[in-house]
């Protein structure tokens, strides 16, 4: 049980310092979200929009942090 607790701690910390990240340098962060594989239609009456580079660049971070995490607990 002590793990979980150690984890959730650790989870909470990176999330709370992911948030003050993305407070402190949003002006800087506009292309995000905005990435060349990232799929946008606009029509009449519908957007569709699929962050597909986005989300492989989140998934590479988070796969690095928790590696990284995990060799030191």
């Amino acid at each position: 049980m002590q793990s979980i607790g150690k984890a959730l701690i650790v989870i909470g910390v990176l999330l709370v310092l992911a948030g003050v990240v993305i407070w402190l340098f949003f002006d800087k962060l506009q292309w995000f979200g905005n990435l060349p594989g990232d799929i946008r239609i606009k029509r009449d009456n519908i957007t569709i929009y699929a962050p597909i580079m986005t989300l492989l660049l989140i998934s590479l971070l988070l796969t690095l942090i928790f590696n990284i995490v995990r060799r030191f607990f």
